[in-house]
């Protein structure tokens, strides 16, 4: 049915491209194509119907997990001993097995799926050897990670089969949960389809002071959540399952786990999560319906810690989170589910002990935004238009020898990121920033909920939504700014910025 849908609405589209060209007045009014009273001139499609594939209405639905298979948690990745390079990270090929009896050929960093997660302190320079041992070339980004645009792993930056590098990173930034993957142009998609993922975490130099869980893989979790399709033989043949408006899955993973559930033993649990699906936005709560804080966007802490009921990540988006599980009887069941109600990590709890020390709250001395920087011009305007692959920025796909867009080294500027509607409504687009960490100014020109107010480096746009950003660049070098779902970006809905 979505394939069917999806034919629809590429012939309908090429329709009215066609009666534009032809400047047939008596056919569609062109304006419509360019998403331009779109509303009204289709009669509300973009409610329903053809407008629901759009805007991903039609999504295939997840299955709860049956908990059958304790949560794999990524091991840290070790500092090499008598080496020139502190860490190695390898892309290699290997297999997985989901199914019981049945081997998938998947991708991985130094093993079969996903990556270990490589943790950098505060203020701290590591060197880092960089593998490809994959039969094709790759690129390593490290997603947001601020570095110099030569050593961000993005389209441009390469790797062939065979081929090693050992680059600096400097985690010259707040304390974040970042992530790394590959970027490699026309192939990014497949490649993280496959399994390439891994998390990164900047760590805090205050952490004992602020009292937040930090014992890794005990109650500080790092929760990797994406969906697959397989194929009948339980393969992820990305070409034959692929979609180009976003490959959806109809089964849950999460760390690469099939079917999970998670132990718990300590009282107030942290988790890392990270949407790292191809396409999938994920509305995430409990199902016994309790709130939960948030303590961190993409980027940093929020500037005070937020009780909340519900979680909504599109992909790359990350959230910090801190589930108190002290006052669940024995009882009471709990787990994490999406907004159709699936269990996508179902808990077991185990209390150690069931007391329950209380997280430090903060508030900052300053506030998120200033009067100052809420009142600056838009220096920067980016549309993002398009579905399938017909999706463009400033009407434009990328192009490796063009520069779109230049900006002084941290010089702050305000970017309006549009997502334009078309004639059947349009879809969300999650807008992701190569080598910084900006904040979010406002959405439709309002001020942005408590749980925004930390730093990121994407963020969900909704059709016909403005937002604003305030964008600094505290590094020089060519960066890619571009729609992270990866069918998208792969399709060339990304920009080039010179930060000069």
């Amino acid at each position: 049915m979505r394939e069917f849908l999806k034919l629809i609405g590429l012939m309908v589209f090429l329709l009215l491209i066609l009666s534009a060209c032809s400047g047939n007045s008596g056919g569609m009014d062109s304006n419509m194509m360019n998403g331009e009273d779109s509303d009204q001139s289709m009669g509300g499609m973009n409610q329903g119907g053809m407008g629901s594939m759009m805007d991903h209405g039609n999504v295939p639905s997840l299955a709860s997990s049956e908990g059958s298979n304790e949560l794999t948690i990524p091991p840290l990745l070790e500092k090499q001993q008598g080496q020139n390079y502190d860490y190695e990270v390898v892309a290699q090929q290997g297999t997985t097995e989901f199914y019981k009896g049945i081997s998938t050929e998947t991708y991985g960093y130094n093993g079969d799926l996903l990556g270990p997660t490589l943790t950098i302190e505060e203020g701290e320079k590591v060197e880092v050897k960089i593998t490809n041992d994959l039969n094709e070339p790759t690129t390593f980004h490290w997603h947001g990670l601020e570095v110099a645009g030569e050593i961000d792993g993005g389209p441009l930056d390469e790797i062939q089969p065979g081929e090693s590098r050992i680059i600096t990173l400097e985690a010259d930034q707040p304390a974040a949960t970042l992530w790394y993957h590959p970027h490699v142009h026309e192939m990014t998609a497949e490649q993280v389809y496959r399994g390439l993922s891994g998390m990164l975490l900047i760590d805090s130099s205050d952490k004992e002071e602020l009292a937040i869980p930090n014992d890794y893989g005990v109650n500080d979790i790092p929760l990797i959540f994406q969906d697959r399709l397989f194929s009948e033989d339980k393969q992820l043949n990305y070409n034959q399952l692929m979609d180009e408006d976003g490959t959806l899955g109809d089964v849950s993973i999460v760390n690469g786990t099939i079917n999970p559930k998670l132990t718990i033993t300590k009282p107030i649990m942290r988790f890392r999560v990270l949407n790292g699906s191809n396409a999938r936005n994920y509305t995430f709560s409990l199902s016994n319906d309790a709130s939960f804080t948030q303590i961190a966007s993409d980027g940093s802490l929020l500037d005070e810690p937020v009780e909340i009921q519900e979680l909504t990540l599109a992909a790359s988006e990350r959230a910090e989170i801190l589930i108190d599980f002290s006052k669940l009887t024995a009882e009471e069941s709990l787990a994490i589910i999406n907004d159709e109600g699936v269990e996508l990590l179902p808990f077991d709890v185990k209390l150690e002990d069931a007391t329950a020390n209380p997280t430090e709250k903060w508030t900052t001395e300053e506030p998120f935004l200033t009067p100052e920087e809420k009142e600056m011009p838009i220096e920067k305007n980016i549309e993002l238009f398009g579905m399938m692959d017909m999706v463009t920025i400033n009407g434009k796909k990328f192009d490796a020898d063009r520069i779109d867009l230049r900006q002084e080294q941290g010089v702050t500027e305000v970017w309006e990121v549009y997502n334009k509607k078309d004639m059947m409504g349009g879809m969300i687009h999650p807008f992701h920033i190569h080598g910084t960490q900006f904040k979010v100014i406002s959405r439709d020109g309002k001020e942005v909920d408590p749980s925004e107010q930390g730093l990121k480096d994407s963020v969900l746009v909704n059709p016909g939504e403005k937002v604003k950003l305030l964008v600094t660049f505290p590094e020089k070098g060519v960066y890619v700014f571009h729609c992270h779902i990866l069918e998208h970006e792969d399709s060339g809905m990304m920009g080039q910025i010179e930060i000069y």
